[in-house]
């Protein structure tokens, strides 16, 4: 009975080729150096390049099927909130064209009032600026020296002295011009000053650049001036480069200290300095009058006088000079022998 059963026992066991063999560990130090020694020769053979590329392509349609439903869902939710984005950005700039198209009504009738008392005054109109679109296309190196350069020059009809804006304020000068390119002085820059005027009181005063930070200074202003923080410096328009009223700086800080009569005040530009790369150069076209024009315009005010007014004036004032004989004409005339010319009186 014993035999039996470990004979049975023998048969249950597992084959000789399943219980025999290399242990879990070495199993998994040969595949992990067989996975290492794969991935070094791929990464230097690329050999499996295209196996992996044409799985990727096998795979996309069940990446595609798997993805569907996320991006379907963030599909319908973008829908919506567009949607309702839009209609209230539609609402909204409805409104807004109704209020520019009010104030436009009023500003057309404030400029024909203007014309009117122009003419009515007879005043000379205010000129016109003409204005070109430029671009940065060059900044410089030094820190200290605040200059660009723009792609608009002399051919362009750029003049030196025309100012330089962008949508917020005024920026610069055109200080140099070239053919095809102009250098710009920035209005932070130490060498440019800029004469303005307080928006809230009219007050006038030049402002100039700080150099070393993008400031500027109101410089010999008493402490007690009156100029409060938060104030608007624009253009005055009194150098004949600046158009009047573009927008400058605003004021930031105020100073004054005891052992000086003046105040220090700190302004921080209004226009993008550093910002923008898209300006406009804006000049105001001088106009002279030719000199040909002005002496013509003199000589037309003056009264025209006669071509024998002084030959007559000279016969009034003194008596007639007895003319010279005749003999003696002809001798200073036609120089000829004075025996011929004394032989003339005695036959008459």
């Amino acid at each position: 009975m014993v035999r039996g059963f470990h004979q049975n026992l023998e048969q249950q066991q597992a084959p000789a080729f399943f219980a025999r063999g290399p242990s879990p560990f070495a199993r998994l130090v040969f595949f992990a150096a067989l996975s290492l020694a794969l991935m070094a020769t791929d990464s230097r053979l690329k050999y499996l390049t295209t196996v992996r590329e044409n799985l990727m392509v096998l795979l996309h349609p069940l990446q595609v099927i798997a993805n569907s439903p996320s991006r379907l869902y963030n599909y319908a939710g973008e829908y919506f909130s567009t949607h309702h984005y839009l209609l209230n950005e539609n609402e909204r700039l409805k409104k807004q064209s109704l209020q520019q198209q009010i104030t436009l009504q009023r500003l057309k009738t404030l400029t024909l009032e203007n014309a009117n008392l122009r003419d009515l005054l007879q005043a000379n109109k205010s000129m016109t600026e003409r204005s070109t679109l430029g671009e940065i296309v060059h900044v410089g190196r030094d820190s200290f020296s605040k200059k660009v350069v723009v792609n608009r020059g002399s051919n362009h009809q750029i003049i030196a002295g025309a100012a330089v804006v962008d949508a917020t304020g005024v920026i610069g000068q055109v200080t140099r011009t070239y053919p095809s390119s102009s250098e710009v002085t920035l209005i932070t820059d130490k060498s440019l000053a800029i004469p303005v005027q307080l928006e809230r009181n009219g007050l006038r005063a030049i402002a100039f650049g700080h150099g070393r930070d993008n400031t500027l200074d109101l410089p010999y202003l008493p402490a007690n001036v009156d100029i409060k923080r938060g104030d608007k410096l624009v253009t005055s328009g009194i150098d004949g480069i600046y158009p009047v009223g573009l927008a400058v700086a605003t004021v930031a800080e105020i100073k004054s200290t005891p052992d000086s009569p003046f105040a220090r005040i700190v302004c921080v530009p209004t226009g993008g300095i550093e910002n923008h790369r898209q300006v406009l150069l804006v000049s105001i076209p001088q106009t002279e009058i030719p000199v040909n024009e002005e002496k013509s315009a003199v000589d037309k005010k003056k009264p025209a006088k006669p071509a024998n007014s002084q030959p007559a004036r000279q016969g009034a004032s003194t008596p007639a000079r007895p003319q010279q004989p005749v003999e003696q004409a002809v001798v200073n005339t036609a120089n000829k022998p004075p025996v011929n010319v004394t032989s003339k009186p005695h036959a008459q």
